[in-house]
């Protein structure tokens, strides 16, 4: 019964998939994007906050990262998981992974919180909280109580593509805008009638977050597909290294991102400090607010992009188990060409309406450098944004088809190698600009990279050689077989 459920996604069209399972998740991860750049959008055009309170939001954010690494690392790989054990009519499996996906959620969440509370100043320094005082007193503020959130945050992500995996993106997506919603409706009101400043935006975000941890438990007990019982929450060490292989992609692309985020984040603060107008106290949190705000566009952007090919996963899956490589060609065929158009989309953008983005983040009310500098940081840094697209749809592709190597290699070199390297390298020649040249340089020989993974994918995909090490078709599938 739990097998023919989910049936579909070896016959229905591959359009129609995409639609109804990539949609709910662009919409989940927007949303998702969507309470970290809300809490910015007030906080600038807060008077008493502004671009203090802006570059604070920049600090805490890759901390927030660091959670949503791990949450999508147990979420996407038990989702993958999933999806592959269903298409090969191993229901049992799947129920288990699902268990010891929330064990495993919540026991780090836990741990993380309290690294957090218990190292907060020398984290905030080392991702730039000192700027100077007015930027690191917000941080502290800000991150205190986002810091307490964590567990909620994390297991409502977690959960999230586990509830896609059972075939419910709609309800995926549902839970995600509901507490994003609620995130908006509090924002305003803590912020500006109740002056409650930074801990107002974090309260507000992490009242959104147990709302949709809620759901998702409300979810757990009305499952479709997979039936959890008292066994799914037997610890198993076997099932938690099969998903977690399978979600190890997504959670170095987030947890890279961090380290480039700090790499920059740190770069910015020095150079900016070389600058004739950022040197000066009064401008020198300026770089650090900027810079943030056109990542949390970014963010958006490429949540477009991760939606679309996360949205796949459990279509590739169910497809790759019941051996038909052939939709999986074709599906790859799909994605990267929507993931090249809706690219171009946010270029044009960028290139062409970065006065108006930047006046939604409270730019009326700063001074002309303000404006100026993003200006040029959203022109410069985010000028390969198609191929950045592609990149990250390819990555998280290859983790769908179960080839977790090439995925992490290709996450690990974009962020790592070229998204460290080349803040450090470029300022050194360029100076404050150097640090905006070396994003869109890193997209570019990334891009090279990934059109040989590309090529070498489609070559196997139509040879029937894939998945030799994770997955195979309902008549085997040695890797994946319960001993």
């Amino acid at each position: 019964m739990e097998q023919k459920s989910n049936a579909f996604l070896e016959t229905e069209k591959l359009s129609t998939l995409m639609r109804k399972y990539s949609l709910p998740c662009i919409i989940s991860l927007v949303v998702a994007a969507l309470y970290n750049i809300v809490d910015q959008i007030f906080i600038a055009n807060a008077d008493y906050l502004g671009s203090y309170g802006n570059a604070a939001n920049t600090v805490v954010f890759p901390l927030t990262v660091v959670a949503l690494a791990i949450a999508v690392m147990i979420g996407d790989g038990a989702c993958a998981f999933v999806s592959i054990s269903l298409g090969a009519g191993r229901t049992d499996d799947a129920h288990r992974s699902i268990g010891n996906a929330i064990i495993l959620c919540l026991g780090t969440s836990l741990i993380l919180t309290a690294v957090y509370l218990l190292a907060m100043e020398p984290i905030l320094t080392f991702f730039g909280g000192k700027v100077n005082a007015e930027t690191y007193i917000s941080a502290k503020e800000y991150f205190f109580w986002i810091a307490l959130g964590m567990p909620f945050y994390m297991f409502g992500q977690a959960m999230n593509p586990i509830i896609r995996s059972d075939g419910s993106p709609r309800f995926a997506m549902v839970s995600t805008v509901a507490g994003a919603v609620t995130n908006i409706i509090l924002d305003p009101i803590f912020i500006f009638p109740l002056k409650m400043g930074m801990m107002g935006a974090a309260v507000a975000t992490v009242a959104g977050q147990i709302l949709t941890a809620g759901l998702a438990v409300w979810y757990l007990f009305h499952m479709n597909a997979v039936k959890l019982q008292k066994n799914s929450f037997s610890f198993k060490g076997r099932f938690i290294r099969r998903f977690l292989l399978l979600g190890v992609t997504s959670f170095l692309s987030q947890i890279s991102l961090v380290i480039s985020m700090a790499a920059v984040q740190n770069m910015v603060t020095k150079y900016g400090a070389l600058d004739p107008v950022f040197r000066q106290a009064e401008y020198a949190q300026i770089p650090l607010a900027v810079l943030g705000i056109v990542m949390k566009f970014f963010q958006i952007a490429i949540s477009i992009s991760v939606g679309l090919a996360a949205g796949c996963i459990p279509v590739v899956g169910y497809n790759i188990g019941a051996g038909r490589r052939d939709r999986a060609k074709d599906l790859f065929t799909m994605l990267l060409a929507w993931e090249a158009a809706i690219g171009f989309i946010a270029l044009l953008i960028v290139e062409l309406l970065p006065r108006q983005l930047i006046n939604i983040f409270g730019a009326g009310s700063e001074s002309a450098y303000y404006t100026a500098f993003a200006v040029r940081c959203f022109r410069i840094y985010l000028c390969m944004m198609v191929l950045a697209m592609v990149n990250k749809g390819t990555f998280i592709y290859l983790q769908a088809l179960g080839k977790a190597g090439p995925s992490m290699i290709l996450s690990l070199v974009r962020e790592i190698i070229f998204g460290v390297f080349l803040p450090i390298l470029l300022p050194r020649v360029f100076g404050l600009d150097g640090v905006l040249y070396a994003f869109p340089t890193a997209d570019i020989l990334t891009f090279i990279l990934t059109m040989v993974v590309i090529g070498k994918v489609y070559r196997e995909l139509s040879a029937g050689n894939v998945l030799e090490n994770t997955a195979g078709s309902r008549k085997g599938c040695p890797s994946l077989q319960a001993p």
